[in-house]
């Protein structure tokens, strides 16, 4: 993975908050069959950016006013592959704020790199507890 490819797929995720925030589908971040699992969260997995679309529309008011990513560290699994470890937080419109970490993969695709699995972990105890 050369520094265009790091800089690429760090603005790729971190482009995912831009686009939610803004009320934007983010389809044009993942593949067409992503796999998007929230389990951890209540939500199972989703499959595709349009079930992800529909589930923030179901979720309303109570979605985040402000997605922040950070903390992005990346390591190639092949040429077209990558692993991608981050840190999420979402604040609220009352103020209050929750912590997840994404495990992506985002592989290169003929339309450039896009997130093809994310895995969101709530952050709820300190220290990996």
């Amino acid at each position: 993975m050369d520094l265009d490819d790091r800089i690429a797929i760090t603005e790729l995720i971190s482009m995912h908050g831009h686009l939610v925030d803004a009320g934007e589908p983010p389809d044009r971040l993942f593949t067409p069959d992503v796999r998007y699992d929230v389990s951890d969260l209540g939500g199972g997995v989703l499959i595709g950016p349009q079930a992800l679309w529909e589930a923030g529309l179901a979720l309303g008011d109570g979605n985040p006013v402000g997605h922040h990513v950070t903390n992005i560290v990346l390591t190639e699994v092949g040429p077209d592959e990558v692993a991608s470890l981050s840190k999420g937080l979402g604040v609220m419109a009352d103020g209050s704020c929750g912590s997840a970490t994404y495990k992506d993969t985002v592989v290169r695709t003929p339309a450039g790199w896009r997130i093809s699995h994310r895995k969101v972990i709530p952050r709820r105890r300190p220290l990996g507890r």
